[in-house]
């Protein structure tokens, strides 16, 4: 059986739902609305028997531990999504909580609120940061972990109002376009 490409998002909330069913629609995918909430209700288990039912790729699906320090339920879902053997991960969407106390999670790239990718961070609004790690608190466990595209963003569906959905989601449809021109997914399929 085929893998299923998946994209996960690192944030759950409503604004974040709706952001991220509008740019998974933009990109020809599908998003697993069910695996929304703040903090993440389903557990990693119950998330890839929903990946395995969608009908198309890429999957995006959501993961938030809602605040809590340490790992909580978003990092746990993502962790056993990542570990299994029908999902292959393309990247992470990274979402900035502008935490300033965390162990920061070096970005491969971000996208600013404007649009723009960037070699940096950025913060919650989209802004560039002038580092290179991101701080959220649904990414610790992917420190350590190699190979993995991680493309920051500010918080999805809001950045000052640059990602709303009646505007067609536009930084988190590029969020997911960088993810997939990057993980090289494009070219597998053809």
């Amino acid at each position: 059986m085929d893998k299923h490409n998946v994209i996960i998002v690192t944030d759950g909330d409503r604004s974040a739902r709706h952001a991220m069913e509008t740019a998974a629609a933009n990109i020809g995918g599908r998003c697993i609305s069910a695996s929304a909430g703040n903090p993440t209700a389903l557990t990693g288990y119950q998330i890839v028997s929903l990946i395995k039912t969608a009908g198309s790729d890429p999957v995006v699906v959501m993961v938030d531990d809602r605040g809590k320090e340490g790992a909580g339920k978003g990092e746990y879902a993502m962790k056993i999504i990542m570990q299994s053997e029908a999902v292959n991960v393309l990247g992470i969407a990274a979402v900035s909580s502008n935490g300033s106390d965390c162990n920061g999670l070096k970005v491969t790239c971000s996208v600013t609120k404007e649009g723009r990718v960037i070699e940096g961070a950025v913060d919650k609004y989209g802004n560039a940061t002038g580092g290179n790690e991101i701080c959220g608190d649904t990414l610790s466990v992917l420190n350590g972990m190699e190979n993995i595209l991680v493309v920051g963003m500010g918080d999805p569906g809001k950045m000052d109002f640059y990602d709303e959905v009646y505007k067609g989601a536009p930084v988190s449809t590029r969020v997911l376009r960088e993810i997939i021109k990057r993980s090289g997914y494009r070219q597998r399929i053809n």
